[in-house]
């Protein structure tokens, strides 16, 4: 629509300015060209009557010299008047001759050469030429004023009608010009635009994931060079993403199969530190500090092959839901109970069956159990756990779960980064007591549920997580049903 509206502005100014500068043209040489012919035929018929005109002439002289010049115009249509001193005779009996003006008037007295001016008379123009009477004769050699003025108003009828004709055909060529402007801009706005919107259409394509678009490359224009540019791009892009996914499912993989190859020996290794566990109150000190050491790093082994296990399967879409209506509040007894957590943790719980909803029990347990272990080991008593309903008026319903301590709480710096997998905020504790994987497969298990984990800090100090889980409703994607 630009395109087409800057054409039709161009065309339009350039219709207007040839048409102005063409009647400009045409005009000028229409009224020269009348003009010429009037001042020619007036001092043709001047000269040829001022000799027969008697000197000092009378008023019946000057008379006669009006109406024979009028003559001169078969038509009619001019009007003279003479004068000489103050003397004054008209070709038509009291003709106020009111087309003469003062300028005009002075400009004859003044000078021997013929003038002329153009009148504007309301609704006609008409042309007015005044001219003085010489003689060629003695008593003094050359040309000589006489003292007799002639004055002819000339009516511009035609010539306004051959103006108002030209105006008529600009007027008429405006209308195709700009209809033409239209159709070169929609042609020119087609050429252009529609390698563009393929451009946009394919770029669309590329970000929704389809890398293997291509476009057409017609011409060889700047807009063909632009569509070749963007299939190397294209092409250039989907091979780097196609190496990249293939280095991510050998990573993916690579991290399942160690995790699955780890968990038979640490199996038998698990079995084993039971053993030497329950042996090692009958060993030497050394030997049973070594023996302690060797089961506490194999638990730590194993929890980080499972939670390496767990996350594989998040990675490969494998993360199904066995979904179960439960109530809420006594699932998260059930989760503080079986760790020995509940003199430890303030609860804030609803009545029995006051929440209830379709979730996988098991994954809720995993998500309650890490964030109230990671408050209980990196923040501070008292830790609370809170359950209730939220969501906004009108809006879907919320279960939301609060874990809260009371410890220093969380960098600023670290709480957009506590959900990554290994995340450290101190670089240089290489050791920690958990796998490193636990709030990473906490928001694994919250997303699968359809709902939102997220970190901050309470004003009054302390960590707080805040997961937000969709109450009984359509919440779930339904490849995670089961």
């Amino acid at each position: 629509m630009r395109l087409v509206v800057a054409f039709v502005l161009v065309a339009g100014l350039t219709v207007a300015t040839t048409g102005a500068l063409t009647f400009r043209e045409a005009r000028t040489g229409v009224l020269q060209q009348s003009q010429d012919a009037v001042i020619k035929v007036l001092r043709a018929q001047v000269d040829r009557l001022a000799p027969q005109l008697g000197f000092p002439p009378g008023e019946a002289e000057l008379r006669r010299l009006t109406a024979d010049v009028a003559r001169a115009e078969p038509s009619g249509t001019w009007r003279v008047l003479a004068t000489y001193g103050d003397l004054r005779a008209t070709s038509v009996p009291g003709d106020p001759f009111e087309e003469l003006t003062p300028a005009l008037r002075k400009a004859v007295d003044s000078s021997m050469a013929t003038v002329f001016q153009r009148v504007d008379a309301g609704d006609h123009t008409s042309l007015v030429v005044g001219m003085t009477v010489t003689f060629a004769e003695p008593p003094r050699k050359g040309e000589y004023a006489s003292g007799v003025h002639v004055f002819l108003t000339v009516p511009q009828t035609t010539e306004r009608a051959y103006v108002d004709a030209l105006v008529t055909a600009i007027e008429r060529a405006t209308v195709p010009a700009l209809a033409l402007a239209v159709l070169l801009a929609l042609l020119a706005a087609r050429g252009v635009l529609r390698p563009v919107r393929a451009l946009r259409r394919a770029t669309r394509s590329i970000a929704e994931g389809r890398l293997d678009t291509r476009l057409a490359v017609d011409g060889s224009d700047e807009l063909a060079d632009l569509s070749h540019t963007f299939n190397e791009t294209a092409a250039a892009l989907e091979e780097s993403v196609a190496e990249l996914r293939g280095m991510e499912a050998r990573a993916r993989r690579f991290a399942a199969d160690v995790s699955h190859e780890l968990r038979t020996p640490l199996a038998a290794m698990s079995a084993v530190t039971d053993v030497l566990d329950e042996d090692a109150a009958r060993l030497d000190p050394d030997t049973a500090t070594a023996v302690r050491l060797i089961s506490e790093e194999t638990v730590k082994l194993a929890r980080l092959v499972d939670d390496l296990m767990e996350i594989s399967r998040f990675d490969a879409g494998a993360a199904v839901l066995h979904l179960d209506e439960i109530d809420l509040a006594e699932s998260l007894r059930r989760t503080l109970a079986a760790r020995a957590w509940t003199d430890l943790v303030d609860t804030d719980l609803p009545p029995p069956d006051a929440l209830r909803t379709r979730v996988d029990p098991r994954r809720l347990d995993v998500v309650v159990a890490n964030l109230v272990g990671n408050a209980l080991r990196h923040g501070a008593r008292p830790v609370a756990l809170r359950l209730y309903e939220g969501g906004e008026p009108d809006a879907r319903r919320l279960a939301v779960i609060e874990v809260s301590d009371s410890g220093p709480g969380i960098p600023d710096s670290v709480l957009p980064h506590v959900f990554e997998r290994f995340y450290k905020s101190d670089a240089a504790r290489t050791r920690t007591e958990g796998s490193g994987l636990g709030l990473a497969i906490t928001a694994e298990n919250v997303r699968v549920h359809g709902g939102t984990v997220r970190a901050a800090n309470r004003p009054e100090g302390g960590a707080v997580f805040t997961v937000e889980l969709p109450l009984p409703g359509d919440q779930f994607p339904e490849e995670n049903r089961w």
